[in-house]
């Protein structure tokens, strides 16, 4: 039996999972990973290489981070749910214009933004489903991705072994950023997949009538439709940063991963609460759904920038926070 798979038979986990332990881990192992004690800020292990400098040594760490994220089977579920969406809302929309009635009630004054247009065109799916994940299913998604990616090591007691290795706790805690920041863009892309293979095989495509009435073609719908995907995707990533604080503040994943959820859930109320109206340019999710005015001739970028403004700015801000907490901590698990 090799050690990868030790490994997994003795601490349960997928043998994916044990074989990226193995790999990033096998500075620790070398080094005898099974210190007793704390790993304390500035004594990560044994004095770094120029191996462990090297670009393909970072370069391992964030595949090592990425792969392992995407083949956990939480990972897989949320995205599982993510694609389901627009396939429930495709078979809605069927089904509510199968009599000739526009899509959402009143003729199209419920339901997530673009729902009317569904019916005449169907990549307009791939809009409404982006515009009703936004909100709650994509952040909340990210949000248990963020704030699982430290605590989570150091719940399961691997954290202060994958700082035995020569990797340094900055270039960790940026591929576990990077790690999320690619979790965001392929949930975000599984949405619009989904949404675009549902909508064509539902409903007609052909040129798309943007929201300033004027008429593009199909072709570059489709480009717009990519762009808006990769728009919303970043604008997840001042969240993301949050929740990787959130995540150095705790040994516990599940304390993380509800607490980042509860931010976003609080932030959400407070940003519908008219009283409040204030503060609601400084919050995150303030400007998601600006992307709708990538669907104009021409398009408006007022507040398109102030969305990548305010995502810039939290990631700086609970970047930095969640890098001072990392590396000053006494890592105990």
């Amino acid at each position: 039996m090799s050690r990868a798979e030790g490994a997994a038979g003795a601490a349960g986990k997928p043998a994916a999972e044990a074989v990226r332990e193995e790999v990033v881990r096998e500075g620790a192992v070398r080094e005898g990973a099974a210190r007793e004690g704390a790993v304390r800020p500035g004594a990560e292990g044994p004095a770094r290489t120029d191996a462990a400098r090297s670009p393909l040594w970072t370069f391992g760490i964030l595949r090592s981070e990425f792969v392992t994220t995407l083949r956990r089977w939480r990972t897989l579920a949320l995205l599982g749910v993510l694609a389901a969406v627009p396939v429930l809302i495709g078979i809605a929309v069927r089904i509510e214009t199968a009599d000739g009635s526009p899509a959402g009630a009143g003729g199209g004054a419920g339901g997530p933004a673009f729902l009317s247009q569904v019916t005449n065109n169907g990549l307009f799916l791939v809009f409404a489903a982006l515009a009703a994940t936004l909100p709650v299913f994509l952040p909340m998604a990210v949000g248990v991705i963020a704030g699982d990616a430290v605590a989570g090591e150091a719940g399961a007691g691997t954290l202060r072994y994958l700082l035995v290795a020569p990797a340094g706790r900055t270039r960790l805690l940026l591929a576990k950023y990077a790690a999320t920041l690619g979790f965001c863009l392929v949930a975000t892309l599984v949405v619009a997949a989904s949404a675009l293979a549902v909508g064509a095989l539902l409903f007609p495509v052909g040129d798309v009538t943007t929201i300033s009435g004027t008429t593009i073609g199909f072709g570059e719908g489709l480009v717009r439709a990519g762009v808006v995907a990769v728009f919303v995707a970043v604008s997840l990533t001042g969240f993301a940063a949050l929740g990787l604080f959130i995540s150095t503040l705790t040994n516990s994943g599940i304390a993380a991963m509800a607490a980042t959820v509860g931010v976003l859930i609080t932030v959400q109320i407070v940003d519908t609460i008219p009283q409040l109206s204030g503060v609601h340019p400084y919050l995150f999710p303030h400007y998601w759904l600006s992307f709708a005015d990538l669907l104009r001739e021409p398009v408006y970028w007022d507040e398109l920038l102030k969305n990548l403004e305010l995502q810039a700015l939290y990631a700086a801000v609970f970047g930095s926070a969640a890098w001072a907490r990392f590396t000053t901590k006494d890592i105990t698990a």
